[in-house]
């Protein structure tokens, strides 16, 4: 069986990386295991994994695979099709933070569904990481939101949260949009803003999407694109440095989330301001001409 495998990126709470394999028949292979948990999630084709005679999950692309560290398994590969598949690798400490996960050797707790939002985020997360688009924090930020809506397809509901955590949570979140809101521009990372809010880089992510209702990524360039309103508007910059000034990588990068996020580029915008700038002028310069007349 002719097997690759390549990390595309790593940090300190998660490491991604690409799998593909192209099986000469169906059977199991060797017993193998992994040294960290990963959660395997297919872009194509089908694959087994069998914990001990007579029971295995299998893994498709809509699905989530659980590999939990330490644990003895095999793999087939049904109708020898092979599998083409992102790795997420997480750590104990991670697991911990995703409490009632990993505790459950059955397997309810071992593959689960994937969501609509988790498949798109999943190819997309792939796409960005083989072409190598994707900044670090992206990177980690989007890496850590599909771990964690994989993890959540395993399990059948969540534990209810605690007055005094919720409280502690919102707390956290506060500080990170404080810290946020008073430099947009600055080279944030996952760990950074963690550190901020004094919670794991895993748990900061769940939680803020939990409670703000979009990743930590997509809020800082929400911020980001909110404080370019202005200097677009106005006109009197050129748009790369505004782009720069902002913490954007790029002119591109800066407009193509412009447009994702309000609907059209800065160019246009700031064409349609000075449009309407113009007619607004042009009703002034005519009431006044009446009034003289």
């Amino acid at each position: 069986m002719d097997v690759t495998r390549k990390t595309l990126f790593e940090s300190a709470t998660l490491q991604i990386g690409a799998f593909a394999a192209r099986p000469v028949s169906d059977a199991c292979g060797e017993v193998e295991w992994q040294r960290s948990n990963v959660v395997v999630l297919p872009l194509s084709g089908v694959f087994a994994r069998h914990d001990a005679p007579g029971r295995h999950v299998i893994g498709t692309p809509s699905h989530a695979v659980l590999v939990a560290a330490d644990t003895p398994y095999r793999l087939s590969f049904p109708g020898a099709v092979g599998d083409r598949a992102l790795l997420l690798r997480f750590d104990d400490a991670v697991a911990h933070d995703r409490s009632g996960v990993c505790d459950d050797g059955g397997d309810r707790a071992s593959h689960g569904l994937l969501p609509a939002r988790a498949m798109m985020l999943r190819n997309l997360l792939w796409m960005r990481l083989i072409n190598a688009e994707a900044d670090t924090f992206e990177a980690e930020a989007l890496g850590l939101d599909l771990l964690d809506a994989s993890l959540g397809a395993m399990r059948d509901g969540r534990a209810p949260v605690r007055r005094s955590a919720q409280s502690r949570r919102l707390r956290a979140i506060a500080r990170v949009k404080e810290a946020v809101a008073l430099a947009p521009a600055d080279a944030w990372s996952v760990a950074k803003l963690a550190r901020i809010a004094n919670l794991s880089p895993f748990y900061l992510c769940h939680v803020f999407r939990e409670t703000v209702g979009t990743s930590i990524y997509d809020y800082v360039l929400q911020e980001r694109l909110a404080q370019t309103l202005d200097a677009v508007v106005d006109g009197g910059g050129d748009i790369t440095a505004i782009a720069l000034d902002a913490g954007f990588a790029s002119h591109s990068h800066f407009t193509a989330h412009f447009r994702k996020f309000f609907g059209c580029t800065p160019t246009a915008l700031r064409r349609t301001a000075t449009a309407a700038h113009m007619a607004q002028m042009r009703k002034i310069v005519t009431a006044r001409r009446r009034r003289l007349s």
